[in-house]
């Protein structure tokens, strides 16, 4: 009999609130999360899909029953925080619960092991099956001893000793619905087809072993499930643990403090279990949608960010971990554009998800590759063969389209940002000194590298403003300022806060640390630490669990005031992994900074995983939400997860920063090379020229330079040369005049500029 309330009320994904993540190594190609003591999204067959919601529990007798996940009285038990072999025990009105999630190594199985024990009780499973990364459209059924469901051409198998089972559609017809209404399991429906539909069965037996399956057909999923059941729960459990007891081995994470030290081996397990094998070197940013039980959002966290995927990969590089940087390396060239860029985020199989351009995005893997080279973890001929072409695509995007980034780090503005300009600069530097780069190519990366560090406070420092006068600080790097003519006189819309925006010099964020962190600034120059004393001033969070900071001022990418979730708008919460920024900060001004790292685990959730964001405001206990513990948004955060084992090495190990090059930090530190060319382009023009520099007039395209001097006198027009990375360019020499005056002809569009520009000698 097929089930009724076709299709079921709109889906959405399980809390972002995660208690563990894990996967096995080896052939499988199966990733799991638990959150409120079960299972949530199991991805398959890759990281980045997941396919149901979750797997959860329900235990009745007569007369009673109760969802384990909503008495949330449970306990998670563990012999190795880097081992992905989790126990919880569920305890609730006389009964208890054991679960013990194994994943097996060669097969796409997760096992559950389940002990009941109770008078009378017995076990509901209730699976939420999410085939195709989507609630809709899915068909489920049951078989004798099996829960089945299917959408295309990807399938899962729930196998176990089921007596009956039941298929139904969420929020009419299935087994939640059945127990709420009827206080048992009284529906037994066989099928519910193209919906989003839910599965439950019934277990008699105290004690025994399910297994969750995926396969592109029912019947290999069944094939598959009954395998790992032959195999045993033991026997899979000890090919894991020795699997990873091998992968952890030689790992140096020893340190004086026991909880920082379990804090660091759960990192690494963290950043092994967001690799992909079906995409070897996709790291994905997390796995979990953030205020996922909200929504149905088919991207999620579950995503490849090339700066997240990155700042993971210079963990492993802290760690000495050369094969896995190589891997991200490869992937990285692997997914690069034809112009050199990537996309802002992707699936881990190369398709992007979101559509904008953030130039650290490209700028990082350049620093990766030369770090790889710098420490020796690498054959040279890798580095020729992958990473020599992808640093070049890389470094010519970077110089044609930078030095203004369509979007900045957090992903909202455009404009120009201390930390982007860092990242960029390091990498332009980094792709010549490193010999990605040759000839003339190496020569212009340099010469923009220059030019654009020289520029760094004229385009994000302000003086003597509003902040300053408040604070006692003679000036700020500014979060970001907007492109244009005014710069940093004009203003910046603040994303998530309708009709909200500010001035440039008011919306600082510590961004300006990546100038220190890659070698472009001194942690001792005046112009950092008044930087830093605002940012502690303003953005700074003292919580019972820690010390955390906000993005920037009127942040709207948080949970509302009453603790609502985002939905558009809301209001920015404190982030952990600004407090691993701060923390490193802190351990270049000879600072300790355990306290940072005593803060980042204080702000754990209750699996000990980092989250996105910590709440910072009076505890809202029917919102799960208190005072520096985890919000709705992602959890676990990969990237601060790696922040952290950044951060712990470098207090345990004295290692890092790995970001920073010895080569790019001789050039810039102490006495940075003064330009002799100037780059003017229309994002940036040059205003004033000194004694001993040239201008370089740029542009994308072939130009004639309509052009005077001293007010437009003995006018000449010079046709552009081509110049390294596609650009265009004509170099001046203003010595002897006190002005240029100039216009653009782009003969291939028979087009004059329309507006003329000048330049002045300094």
């Amino acid at each position: 009999m097929n089930a009724f309330g076709k299709p079921g009320i709109p889906p959405t994904w399980a809390s972002s609130d995660k208690d563990r993540i894990g996967t096995a190594l080896g052939r499988s190609r199966l990733w799991f999360t638990m959150g409120h003591g079960i299972l949530n999204e199991v991805f398959w067959p890759s990281a980045g899909r997941p396919q149901i919601r979750d797997l959860g529990f329900i235990v009745a007798r007569e007369g009673f029953w109760a969802e384990v996940k909503r008495v949330a009285n449970y306990r998670i038990l563990e012999e190795d925080p880097a081992l992905p072999l989790v126990t919880v025990v569920h305890e609730g009105d006389g009964y208890r619960l054991r679960l013990e999630i194994v994943p097996d190594s060669r097969r796409d199985v997760l096992l559950i092991g389940f002990q009941l024990e109770g008078q009378g009780f017995r076990l509901y499973p209730l699976l939420a099956p999410h085939l195709g990364a989507d609630g809709w459209g899915n068909t489920a059924w049951v078989e004798p001893g099996a829960l089945l469901a299917q959408k295309g051409e990807e399938a899962l198998a729930l196998v176990g000793p089921f007596t009956c089972g039941s298929a139904g559609y969420v929020g009419f017809s299935d087994g939640w619905q059945d127990f709420a209404k009827n206080g048992a399991m009284t529906w037994t429906f066989d099928r519910a087809e193209d919906g989003n539909v839910a599965l439950m069965g019934e277990i008699a037996e105290p004690e025994g072993t399910l297994a969750l399956a995926f396969a592109i057909t029912p019947e290999g999923a069944k094939t598959l499930a009954k395998s790992a059941l032959a195999e045993g729960l033991q026997r899979v459990r000890e090919r894991v643990r020795s699997l990873w007891r091998r992968e952890v081995a030689g790992l140096d994470l020893a340190g004086p403090d026991p909880e920082l030290e379990a804090l660091a081996r759960r990192s690494f397990l963290v950043l092994k279990a967001h690799e992909d094998r079906t995409y070897p070197g996709a790291l994905v940013a997390s796995l979990s949608v953030p205020w996922g039980n909200t929504r149905n959002d088919p991207g999620g966290y579950h995503l490849v960010w090339t700066r997240d995927a990155v700042e993971t990969a210079f963990a492993y590089l802290a760690l000495g971990r050369y094969e896995e940087v190589r891997t991200v390396l490869a992937y990285l060239r692997a997914t690069q554009a034809p112009d050199g860029h990537w996309a802002q985020n992707f699936f881990p199989d190369g398709r992007p998800y979101w559509q904008g351009i953030q130039l650290d995005e490209t700028a990082f893997p350049i620093l990766l590759a030369a770090a790889l080279r710098e420490q020796g973890g690498a054959a040279e001929a890798f580095l020729d063969a992958a990473a020599r072409p992808m640093v070049r695509a890389a470094a010519g995007f970077l110089a044609r389209e930078g030095p203004v980034s369509p979007q900045d780090r957090w992903e909202e503005n455009p404009g120009l940002s201390p930390f982007t300009l860092a990242v960029t600069v390091a990498a332009l530097a980094a792709a010549a000194l490193y010999g990605f780069l040759d000839g003339e190519e190496a020569a212009f990366a340099l010469s923009l590298a220059d030019d654009w560090n020289a520029r760094i406070e004229e385009w994000t420092y302000v003086e003597d403003s509003d902040l300053d006068r408040e604070y006692g600080t003679r000036g700020h790097y500014v979060r970001l300022a907007p492109p244009g003519p005014l710069g940093l006189r004009g203003r910046v819309d603040v994303k998530n806060r309708v009709g909200v925006s500010l001035e440039p010099a008011a919306l600082v964020d510590l961004g300006f640390q990546a100038l220190v962190r890659v070698g472009l600034r001194r942690p001792d120059d005046l112009r950092i630490l008044d930087s830093l004393r605002l940012v502690d001033a303003l953005l700074r969070v003292e919580t019972p669990t820690g010390v955390f900071y906000h993005r920037y001022p009127e942040d709207g990418y948080g949970e509302h005031e009453d603790g609502s979730p985002f939905d558009g708008t809301g209001q920015g919460r404190a982030w952990p992994l600004l407090t691993g920024e701060r923390g490193h900060l802190a351990l270049f001004l000879g600072e300790d900074p355990l306290p940072y790292l005593r803060s980042m685990a204080g702000g754990t959730g209750r699996g000990g995983l980092i989250p996105e964001q910590v709440w910072d405001s009076a505890s809202i206990p029917e919102r799960n939400l208190f005072p520096g513990k985890p919000t709705g948004s992602a959890q676990p955060l990969v990237w601060a997860h790696a922040e952290y084992l950044k951060l712990y090495l470098a207090w345990t190990k004295h290692v890092g920063p790995v970001e920073r090059l010895a080569r790019v930090a001789a050039r810039y530190l102490g006495q940075p090379p003064r330009p002799t060319v100037r780059h003017w382009r229309r994002e940036v023009p040059v205003g004033t020229l000194f004694p001993g520099e040239k201008l370089l007039v740029e542009a994308r395209q072939p130009f004639v330079l309509h052009m005077g001097f001293d007010g437009w006198k003995g006018i000449q027009d010079r046709k552009s040369s081509p110049l390294p990375f596609g650009l265009h360019g004509v170099l001046v020499d203003l010595e002897g005049h006190t002005s240029m005056e100039f216009t653009f002809y782009y003969p291939e569009e028979d087009r004059w500029e329309g507006r003329d520009f000048q330049v002045r000698s300094g």
